[in-house]
């Protein structure tokens, strides 16, 4: 049977040939090479645990004898995540060998590096040819030019012979071998089997049979397993990969005499291309921080070039930060020092910790960093356990791993268990039940002006009674046996109520009126030359409800939340509940009742206003208020006579300036005409009397102009000064 396992080619019709592989004596001829020819062992997922990132868990499990291979595939999407999460163990008296993947070479570039080269699809007389050398052993059939039985010999070659075929001759492949009775020349026909007798070349055809398997999908990555040990023993494979989020819906039945009854249903998808098959399957309500991280491409950085110094025999020294940690000194020592781990320390290298399930480590290697989320699936005896996330995450935190990670720290998980085993097969769906209870509930009518302007909603007080956390998503609504609406709900933790609406209350209706508003100043301070003035701002909202429908109604107003604008309420009862947008307000209104609901609020508006040599409305206007302070009604009319002072002097500086003006222009004017009259005319003489005349006044002005310039000076000082420092 295991012979017949690895038959290529078998002999369907007479003439056909076919190459068998020797796996029995080959066997018992090779021991290294004996690891690799085993069948591999299946390891059946057997639990499966989903998260809302995006990501899943999957633990494969099952038990292997001895030297043991698992062969695995995986989507080339996939291989980044298996080796950022795989964690391997082997629960028995062995230890994980190695963990092989295919690289990203072209499979033309793979196949030719092995000892057979299968590239081009290669018949049988070219797979012998490019063994020439190598010995094997062959089954012939009787014909009149050779007696059935095997053969034992060394390929020289195969070569093309004229043989006769009834009338006319054709051309026949050779095989043609030395024996221990000297050259022997065998027609591939009559070939029945042909084995290897060098069990390295075996290996190498069925890997690269296996390499030519695998890249029929050529986005499908090969993932080999290899445990070692003695006996029977369970061994486990748990790692993180992309999985569709799982999703949930509700069905809510609501009845007048009995509580709502919640039933809910995951919905979760198998996207691979393996059944699941009586899995374990448990579904986290939480969203771990998840990232993909490119391991499989290889990465080089730029070392640095480091001189010899003469006599110098160290190697370049780091060292580790002030964290406190198991390394007190150097990461690198001198030359021919090893890292040490405390082998007798739980999660060491040996003893009982988590390195015991690795094995031994030769001295020098480089620890594992186990990642223990796939301990969940193990107890003592070797049966799985129904954990919780926080256990799951606080497993996380064993081996040489340390508290990376806390449980909550991520934020609250909730797990759903699934009671019975699970099977689905590929690329299918399924509903699984996940909630079936009743809860406790309130009828409302929710009315918010924003969403529906005339009538309110109807709608339910859900207090998720359930013991289980709500995860979000549709809710559809019955009344008895007759669909009364849609609703969604986002995540609800056990216990905490929250509001539904599921369709238009069109037996009531409120009509909002805003009220017009008031505006009163309510003090008036200085500070320095600065007034700041508080207005207080009130707005009022009535909600005139009238219910048209035969039974009663519970109404929730919901009122703008304008806590950011600094508005508070006054003299209105508080809100029976308030969220950060809206304050909700519940009045009872009996059938074929209006009633009225009013909403006051009111803020303190703040202006303020620096006085400058400008601001005289300003500080009329609060000199008229009735708010305002005696004392600073005093100060400010003090500065508005010391503004009429600056204002009085600087109207004289004005005057003189014009004057000014006007005598320099009139005796433009009088030079003008000097020059166009005769000197010996009256005219001139008059002329010159009145410059002369009003060089004089010119003169007595600058003057003036000069002490009024010092006199506006200060008494705009004085203002200024003065209004800097009314304070009151």
């Amino acid at each position: 049977m295991f012979r017949a396992k690895w038959l290529l080619w078998g002999v369907p019709v007479a003439g056909a040939v076919g190459l068998g592989v020797g796996v029995d004596q080959w066997l018992s001829a090779a021991g290294e090479a004996k690891q690799d020819l085993k069948p591999a062992t299946t390891l059946p997922i057997t639990r499966v645990v989903l998260f809302n990132s995006g990501v899943g868990y999957f633990s494969r499990s099952g038990e292997v004898e001895g030297e043991a291979r698992v062969d695995l595939t995986f989507p080339e999407s996939d291989v980044n995540d298996l080796l950022k999460s795989m964690v391997l163990e082997d629960f028995g008296n062995g230890r994980i060998s190695a963990v092989s993947y295919d690289s990203r070479e072209p499979i033309a570039r793979t196949l030719s590096s092995f000892a057979i080269n299968l590239n081009n699809n290669p018949t049988f007389a070219g797979i012998i040819g490019q063994l020439r050398g190598e010995r094997i052993e062959v089954a012939v059939s009787a014909t009149a030019a050779n007696q059935p039985g095997k053969l034992n010999g060394t390929i020289v070659g195969v070569e093309k012979q004229k043989v006769p075929a009834g009338a006319q001759t054709i051309d026949a492949e050779v095989l043609n071998m030395w024996c221990a009775e000297g050259m022997r020349a065998i027609k591939m026909a009559d070939i029945q089997s042909l084995r290897f007798s060098n069990p390295v070349i075996e290996s190498e055809f069925r890997r690269a049979l296996e390499v030519l398997a695998l890249s029929h999908d050529s986005q499908k990555k090969a993932v080999q397993l290899h445990f070692a040990g003695e006996g029977k023993r369970k061994v486990q494979v748990g790692y993180v990969i992309d999985a569709p989020i799982w999703k949930t819906s509700y069905r809510l039945l609501m009845n007048e005499k009995e509580k709502p009854y919640l039933q809910g249903w995951a919905m979760v998808e198998n996207p691979t291309d393996e059944d699941w098959s009586t899995v374990k399957m448990a579904l986290v309500s939480g969203r771990p921080i998840s990232f993909k991280m490119d391991l499989y491409n290889p990465l080089y950085i730029n070392r640095p070039t480091v001189e010899p110094e003469l006599f110098a025999s160290l190697r370049p020294v780091t060292y580790s930060g002030g964290f406190k940690s198991n390394h007190n000194g150097p990461v690198d020592g001198p030359p021919g020092e090893s890292a040490k781990f405390d082998e007798a320390k739980p999660g060491g290298m040996g003893g009982k910790g988590f390195g015991a399930r690795w094995g031994a480590m030769p001295k020098g290697a480089a620890a594992p960093v186990p990642l223990s989320l796939a301990e969940a699936d193990h107890k003592n005896d070797g049966r799985y356990a129904k954990d919780t996330a926080a256990d799951l995450a606080r497993r996380l935190n064993t081996g040489t791993v340390g508290n990376a990670a806390t449980a909550g720290a991520l934020g609250d998980f909730f797990q759903y268990t699934i009671d019975h085993p699970v099977t689905l097969v590929r690329q299918k769906s399924a509903l699984l039940p996940i909630v079936g209870k009743e809860i406790e509930g309130t009828r409302v009518s929710i009315y918010n002006a924003g969403v529906q302007a005339k009538h309110p909603l109807l709608g339910l007080r859900l207090k998720n009674t359930s013991g289980a956390h709500l995860n979000q998503g549709p809710i559809t609504v019955f009344e008895g046996s007759t669909y009364a609406g849609d609703t969604r709900v986002l995540d609800v933790q056990p216990n905490e109520e929250r509001l539904l609406s599921y369709a238009i209350d069109l037996g009531t209706e409120v009509d909002p009126k805003a009220g017009a508003g008031k505006q009163k100043i309510t003090s008036v301070k200085a500070v320095k030359g600065i007034v700041t003035t508080t207005t207080k701002v009130t707005e009022e909202t009535t909600y005139k409800a009238i219910n048209r429908s035969q039974t009663d109604r519970a109404l929730l107003i919901e009122h703008p939340n304008r806590t950011s604008q600094q508005f508070k309420l006054v003299d209105t009862d508080k809100p029976a509940e308030d969220t950060p947008e809206v304050l909700r307000f519940q009045i009872q209104v009996k059938a074929g009742e209006t009633k009225s609901h009013t909403i006051k609020e009111e803020r303190d508006d703040v202006s303020t206003i620096a006085l400058t040599n400008g601001a005289e409305d300003q500080i009329r206007y609060f000199v008229a208020l009735n708010e305002i302070s005696a004392s600073l009604k005093q100060k400010l009319n003090e500065a508005l006579k010391i503004k009429g002072t600056w204002d009085h002097t600087a109207r004289e500086l004005n005057q003189v300036n014009a004057d000014l003006q006007r005598f320099t222009t009139d005796q433009d004017r009088i030079r003008k005409n000097l020059r166009e009259t005769p000197k010996e005319s009256e005219v001139y003489a008059t002329y010159l009397k009145k410059l002369s005349d009003q060089e004089k006044e010119i003169d007595a002005l600058t003057a003036k102009q000069k002490g009024l310039v010092a006199d506006e000076f200060q008494a705009r000082k004085k203002y200024e000064d003065y209004l800097a420092n009314i304070s009151d």
